[in-house]
C-alpha cells in the first residue's frame, strides 16, 4: 500500500507536474516564435538584413532554450549548459555561423516538441479531474456525458469518482518515467559545446579581417554595378540602392569595430559599450533613412520619426546604464566588505588552529626537550622517551601545519592547476566522485583557488550533512566564464543563507561571479559558481 502511495507524497511529482505547466508556456512561445521568424527570415532572404534577422531569431530561441534549461535544472534535477552565442566574427560570416550551429537546429526541435510533451500529461490530469468532480456536472448540468455516456444517476457518477482515481493512480505512477524521458531530451538537445575559447590577440586579429573583408567585397559589389549601370543604359542610377544596403553592411560592423578597438569612444557614452554600439548603428540608420528620403521625394521629412524614435529608445538605454552603474558601485561596495568579512574569518580560523594545534605541541614539544636535557646525565632512559614523545609531537605538529597550509592554499592546486588538486579532493572522499574538466587554459590564480574552495565546500557538504551516495563535479570554460558545478544525489534542503554556503557566495561574488545553489527537499542538490575568467 504504500507503495501505491508513494508518488502522491513525494516533492518529485508535484515538481514535474510544475515543470510541465511551465513547459506548455514556453513550449507555445516557442512554436509561435518559429512559425513567424522563419517565413519572415526567409522573405529577406536575398537581402542583408537576412544577417541580423538570423541573429535575432538566433538570440531568442537561445533565450528560451536557456529558460527551459533552468526548469529542467529546478524542477527535474538535470544539468544541462545552454550557451547561446554566434561564433562568427565580421556581418556576413554571424549569419552564416547561425546556419552552421548544431545546437541551434537541436533547440528549435526541443521547442517545437516541448508543448506536446507537456500537454499529454496536463491533458490526463485535467481528464482525472473531470471524472473525479462528475457528481457536481451531472447535478448541475442535464444530459451531462462522460467518455460519450450520458449520467443519469448519482450512483452513476460515483462509478466515475473511482474511475477518476484509478487513472489519476495510474498517472502518477507513470510521470516519474514519463519525466525521465523529459530530462534525457533536455541533456541532448539542450545541452551543447560553447565552442573554441580564443585568445584576445586572435579575436582582435580576425574581427579587423573580416571587416576588411566585408569593405573590399562590397566595393567591388559596387564598382560591378556602376559598370553594369554605364554599359546598359545609363539613365537612372538604379545602382544607389544596392550602395546604400552596402553601405549599413560595411557601417554598421565598422561602429562596432571602433568602439570595441578604442575604448575612449564608450566613455562618452557613460562607460558602456553597448550604450555607444547602439547610438553609432542609430546614427548610421538615421542617415541611412535621410539618404532615402534625398534620393526619393524631398518632400515630407518623414524620417524624423524613426530618428525621434531611436533617440527615445538610447535615452532610456543611458537613464537603465546609469542606473546599473550607481548599482554596481553599490554591489561593488557590498561584495568588497564580503570578501574583508571572508578574509577576517580565514585569518580568525587560521589564528585560532595555530594556537589550539601547532602552537600547543610546539610548546609541548620544548617542554619535553627541556626535561629530556635535564635527565639526559642522570635518567638516560627517561631522556630517550622524553626524546621519542618530542619527535611524535614534532611529527604531529608538522602534519598540522601541513593541513592548515592546505585550507589555506593547496601547494599542489599552484603547481599542478585546478584538475590535479580537485582530483586530489575526489580521491580522499568516502563517497564515489565522478570528475569531468574541461579547461583548455589555467585561469587566473583567484578565480582558480575560489572554484577550488567551492568545490571542496560543496563536497564536504554532500558528504557529512546530505548523505550523498553519488557526487558529479563538473569544470569547463563558457563563454568566458569558468564553471564549476557540484551535483549530488541526497536529501537536498541545503540552506544558501548558511555559514558555509554564504561565505562561498561571498568569495565568488568578491570576484564578480555568481553562486547557484538549486536543493529542494529530497533532493538532488546542484551548486553552480560562475566565475569570470577572461
Amino acid at each position: 500500500m504504500s507503495r501505491l502511495l508513494a508518488p502522491f507524497v513525494s516533492a518529485q511529482t508535484y515538481r514535474a507536474v510544475a515543470f510541465y505547466i511551465a513547459q506548455l508556456v514556453l513550449g507555445v512561445v516557442g512554436f509561435a516564435l518559429l512559425l513567424a521568424g522563419w517565413p519572415i527570415t526567409l522573405v529577406f532572404a536575398i537581402t542583408p538584413l537576412v544577417v541580423p534577422l538570423l541573429i535575432g531569431l538566433r538570440v531568442a530561441v537561445g533565450l528560451l532554450a536557456q529558460a527551459q534549461a533552468r526548469l529542467a535544472r529546478e524542477l527535474l534535477g538535470v544539468s544541462v549548459r545552454t550557451p547561446v552565442s554566434t561564433a562568427g566574427v565580421g556581418f556576413w560570416s554571424r549569419g552564416f555561423s547561425v546556419l552552421r550551429d548544431p545546437l541551434f537546429w537541436k533547440q528549435q526541435v526541443h521547442l517545437l516538441l516541448a508543448w506536446p510533451m507537456a500537454l499529454v500529461p496536463l491533458v490526463v490530469f485535467a481528464e482525472v479531474g473531470e471524472l473525479i468532480t462528475t457528481p457536481i456536472w451531472a447535478r448541475w448540468v442535464e444530459g451531462y456525458e462522460v467518455w460519450w455516456i450520458e449520467v443519469d444517476s448519482f450512483a452513476g457518477a460515483l462509478l466515475f469518482v473511482g474511475a477518476g482515481l484509478a487513472l489519476l493512480t495510474v498517472a502518477v505512477h507513470l510521470l516519474g518515467p514519463y519525466a525521465r524521458l523529459s530530462r534525457w531530451l533536455a541533456s541532448r538537445l539542450l545541452s551543447g559545446d560553447p565552442g573554441p575559447v580564443r585568445s584576445p590577440a586572435e579575436v582582435r586579429a580576425r574581427r579587423l579581417q573580416a571587416l576588411t573583408v566585408d569593405a573590399l567585397v562590397s566595393t567591388c559589389v559596387v564598382v560591378v554595378l556602376v559598370v553594369i549601370w554605364l554599359l546598359t543604359s545609363g539613365g537612372y542610377f538604379w545602382p544607389i540602392w544596392p550602395m546604400l544596403a552596402l553601405a549599413l553592411v560595411v557601417g554598421i560592423p565598422g561602429w562596432v569595430v571602433l568602439v570595441l578597438e578604442r575604448p575612449e569612444v564608450s566613455r562618452l557614452a557613460l562607460g558602456s559599450r553597448v550604450l555607444a554600439i547602439q547610438i553609432g548603428v542609430s546614427a548610421v540608420l538615421c542617415c541611412f533613412l535621410v539618404a532615402v528620403w534625398a534620393i526619393t521625394s524631398n518632400g515630407y521629412f518623414w524620417p524624423i520619426w524613426p530618428a525621434l524614435g531611436l533617440a527615445l529608445l538610447a535615452g532610456v538605454h543611458a537613464a537603465v546604464v546609469y542606473g546599473r552603474r550607481t548599482h554596481r558601485i553599490e554591489e561593488l561596495e557590498e561584495t568588497r566588505a564580503g570578501a574583508v568579512n571572508v578574509q577576517e574569518t580565514e585569518l580568525r580560523r587560521i589564528e585560532r588552529d595555530l594556537h589550539d594545534g601547532a602552537q600547543a605541541r610546539l610548546v609541548a614539544l620544548g617542554m619535553s626537550l627541556g626535561m629530556a636535557e635535564e635527565k639526559l646525565k642522570t635518567d638516560p632512559e627517561g631522556a630517550i622517551a622524553l626524546l621519542a614523545e618530542a619527535r611524535s609531537g614534532a611529527k604531529e605538529a608538522l602534519e598540522e601545519l601541513r593541513d592548515l597550509a592546505r585550507g589555506i592554499h593547496p601547494p599542489i592546486l599552484t603547481d599542478r592547476g585546478l584538475e590535479a588538486a580537485i582530483a586530489a579532493l575526489a580521491v580522499r572522499s568516502p563517497v564515489p566522485v565522478t570528475l569531468t574538466v574541461d579547461v583548455p587554459a589555467r585561469p587566473p590564480a583567484a578565480v582558480e583557488t575560489a572554484a577550488y574552495f567551492v568545490v571542496a565546500e560543496a563536497l564536504a557538504n554532500a558528504i557529512k550533512y546530505a548523505g550523498a551516495t553519488r557526487i558529479d563535479v563538473r569544470i569547463g570554460r563558457a563563454n568566458g566564464l569558468l564553471v564549476a558545478e557540484v551535483a549530488d544525489d541526497g536529501e537536498g534542503g541545503a540552506d544558501p543563507a548558511g555559514n558555509g554556503l554564504k561565505g562561498l557566495d561571498q568569495r565568488v561574488r568578491a570576484l564578480d561571479g555568481r553562486l547557484r545553489v538549486a536543493s529542494p527537499e529530497g533532493g538532488p542538490t546542484t551548486l553552480r559558481a560562475e566565475l569570470p575568467c577572461a
